[in-house]
């Protein structure tokens, strides 16, 4: 698993189940066109599902983004990586106070500009892309409530998926929004510097963030059918259907792990070695070589003379064993 990635990131997105229009938390989903549900997930660079949960489908991510990596206890997380819709200026600045770093691959990357605070001298050569707009005097005053809020997400006093309800657009007046936004567009900046001038760092983004699509063409192989409407009526039900799915997908991870690392030590004795840069890009999630619908067997044996019709059973036993 060291060759897949360090286990110190992970990226983290959503999946839609087709579910009943009858079930009340089902919503439409606008590409596939069917009443569906939302699975959120958390894969790690190494592959494995790290933390499930259920949302409704339309709701802005960015909260069970952060939540997830502070409830999940397998790992030690220093970056999560998420798509346009798992990010926020808020949500940037309470990543970052839970000491991991939140990294977007967001859209209209062109429109995306550089902010630094008022009064700061910005190089003529960079004039085009960086505005001196901010106002940071606000973090300092509202530092501690910052802080507070932070340790009640921290020890789960308040999840981030309420935090991030509560502090959205619409707060705008709020003088902790204020505080916050300033914060999460600073560390957008550093963070949009190191995507434009480091390539690996880009890269390793979009690894990140194609291994958790990859992930979820795995879990639609398993997860067959809609949710039907006497299911997903409660919570508990949602959380039962996710962990269910969760849990199946890291066994199929799993065991193609271990018989990719047996094939490997085989040819490993024939002489045959594989680089670390080439065994990156192997992946565990294949699964057309696994049967999701179940092994049936048939003792056929036991009725030879009622199907043949006649009594030769023992000489055809070896022959149909």
């Amino acid at each position: 698993m060291k060759v897949w990635g360090d286990g110190k990131s992970a990226s983290s997105d959503m999946m839609s189940l087709q579910a009943s229009m009858h079930l009340w938390n089902a919503r439409r989903d606008p590409r596939r066109k069917t009443a569906s549900m939302e699975m959120y997930t958390h894969v790690s660079n190494q592959w494995p599902i790290i933390y499930h949960q259920p949302i409704v489908l339309g709701n802005r991510q960015v909260g069970a983004a952060i939540e997830g990596v502070v409830r999940q206890d397998e790992i030690d997380l220093d970056q999560l990586t998420v798509d346009t819709h798992g990010y926020t200026d808020v949500g940037m600045c309470i990543a970052r106070m839970q000491t991991f770093d939140l990294c977007p691959q967001l859209a209209n990357l062109r429109e995306r500009r550089l902010t630094v605070p008022r009064g700061v001298k910005i190089p003529e050569a960079l004039a085009t892309v960086v505005d001196a707009t901010l106002h940071v005097d606000c973090i300092q005053e509202r530092w501690d409530e910052l802080l507070r809020i932070a340790a009640s997400i921290s020890n789960g006093t308040v999840s981030a998926v309420q935090v991030l309800e509560r502090f959205g657009s619409v707060a705008q007046g709020n003088p902790i929004y204020r505080a916050a936004k300033p914060m999460g567009r600073l560390l957008r900046t550093i963070f949009l510097c190191d995507f434009f001038t480091k390539p690996e760092f880009r890269r390793e983004i979009h690894r990140v963030l194609n291994r958790g699509e990859s992930v979820h063409t795995l879990q639609r192989a398993i997860h067959s059918g809609a949710i039907p409407h006497d299911r997903g009526r409660r919570p508990e039900e949602m959380h039962a259907i996710s962990g269910s799915l969760a849990l199946l997908t890291n066994l199929v991870i799993g065991w193609t792990s271990l018989q990719t690392q047996a094939a490997l030590t085989a040819l490993r004795l024939r002489g045959i070695v594989f680089s670390p840069e080439v065994l990156r890009h192997v992946s565990p999630i294949r699964y057309h070589n696994i049967n999701f619908r179940g092994t049936f067997g048939f003792p056929f044996e036991r009725y030879l003379v009622e199907l043949l019709g006649r009594d030769d059973s023992r000489n055809l036993k070896p022959t149909l064993g």
